[in-house]
């Protein structure tokens, strides 16, 4: 029996799909729940696993195709243990013809004529033996040895795994199965390459190369990274970006985070000054609808979003996601601080679809959470800009004549000259800056 694997949904809305790895070729045996390849929408991928323990019979799709749901990705023979039944009815019946030959034979009842006899009938019996070639089918059974042993120790793994691990550099035997049956999965092979590299686990490089200086170790470009190095590529190519830099005092704004970070930490929350800036950022682009718009070349148009959602970038082990809060201008700050760590949180653990990553006006990036000050951010087309937070750290400033020491914010503005001019995004960047360093405004806007 064959078996058909066909393109699942993977996105809510029909995002063009592409294979982005086929982890079996035809012929290999596989069980049920293996990978048999990863594709990838967006910034959005989904491993397809095989329905069913058989033999990849025929691959439709390679890496690289571009498919839509329901398009087939390859058809998988029914393995040994569904195919066994049919071999065992067409046995009886070439038992069972041999049986009504022997019949005529008694009718000559001369036994004890010539043995010849018993030779001239075998000629007429030569024709039937040929169906016995029907056995042949049963050459399908070999594919079971698919669990290989190492150090005589059985491994459960998938030729999906074992490719991985052969590019890991990872020997199967050193790694314990904590999937269904014991089996290896892809986040057995990634704890062991965390345990290396934290333990200085020995590992056999068997994936391992050299260049002319010494020995390397090659991975694909991951489906989130590609996507990410398109989205770069075509925002650099594209707008002509110019970034304003600046500082927010942001002393009185850390006293107000202190004083309330007790009340958050008790629900479970850190209270960080994300909310604050995002919150000032929010209230800011209702003022200045040339900041919360697009551009669209081809049609000579100018799109001004009458909605503010603002795009946080969270550094993930995958690369760089921007979840999206929604009407973020109606928001309070004790509902910014919530929502934006259950985002986090679940960008984190891998929990998320392609739709919260879209329908942002502007993107956020706090570079302060790891460290630094400026930087010239990329804008996330189709925005028109993008800001990006230092770390905040005390300087000497002068306030009312005096030098007193104040906790300062850096700030770095990225905005497409197109379609914002200079003034357009300093005058947005002070009133973001006016918010911060004035917190009670927040707390009481609308």
């Amino acid at each position: 029996m064959q078996i058909e694997v066909k393109l699942p949904q993977v996105t809510e809305d029909d995002e063009a799909t592409t294979i982005d790895e086929v982890f079996v070729k035809e012929g290999d045996a596989v069980q049920e729940g293996d990978v048999l390849t990863k594709v990838t929408a967006g910034k959005a991928s989904l491993d397809v696993t095989s329905p069913q323990s058989g033999i990849v019979a025929r691959i439709a799709a390679a890496a690289g195709d571009v498919v839509a749901v329901g398009d087939l990705l390859m058809v998988i023979e029914a393995s040994a243990g569904a195919s066994a039944p049919s071999a065992e009815p067409s046995a009886p019946p070439a038992a069972a013809e041999p049986a009504p030959v022997p019949k005529p034979v008694p009718k000559p009842a001369p036994e004890p004529k010539p043995a010849p006899q018993a030779q001239v009938e075998p000629t007429p019996v030569a024709p039937q033996p040929t169906p016995a070639p029907q056995p042949a089918p049963a050459p399908r059974p070999a594919p079971a040895p698919a669990p290989a042993t190492a150090g005589g120790r059985m491994i459960a793994a998938g030729p999906a795994i074992r490719r991985e691990a052969a590019a890991m550099g990872i020997d199967l035997s050193h790694v314990e199965g904590t999937g269904k049956d014991g089996r290896i999965t892809r986040e057995d092979l990634l704890s062991a390459v965390r345990a290396a590299a934290s333990h200085s686990v020995d590992l056999v490089e068997t994936g391992s190369q050299r260049d002319d200086y010494g020995r390397v170790r090659v991975e694909p470009l991951s489906s989130t990274r590609r996507f990410i190095a398109q989205q770069m590529h075509k925002s650099w190519s594209t707008v002509p970006r110019v970034t304003n830099f600046d500082d927010a005092d942001v002393t009185e704004l850390e006293r107000m985070r202190q004083s309330s970070k007790a009340d958050y930490a008790n629900k479970g929350v850190k209270l960080t000054s994300m909310p604050f800036l995002i919150k000032a950022v929010a209230m800011s682009l209702r003022d200045h609808p040339a900041i919360n718009a697009s551009i669209d070349v081809e049609a000579n148009q100018v799109i001004y979003k009458q909605y503010v959602n603002v795009g946080v970038a969270v550094d993930t082990e995958a690369g760089l996601v921007v979840p999206v809060l929604t009407k973020a201008d109606s928001k309070s700050i004790s509902e910014i601080t919530h929502e934006l760590a259950e985002i986090a949180k679940a960008v984190r653990e891998g929990r998320f679809s392609n739709v919260s990553l879209k329908g942002s006006t502007f993107t956020i990036s706090n570079l302060g959470a790891i460290g630094g000050t400026y930087s010239t951010p990329i804008v996330n087309v189709p925005e028109v800009a993008i800001l990006l937070a230092g770390r905040a750290r005390k300087m000497p400033v002068v306030v009312n004549d005096e030098v007193a020491v104040r906790l300062m914010m850096p700030l770095s503005l990225s905005y497409d000259h197109r379609l914002v001019d200079g003034g357009a995004a300093a005058r947005f960047l002070n009133e973001v800056i006016g918010y911060l360093e004035a917190p009670s405004r927040l707390l009481l806007a609308p």
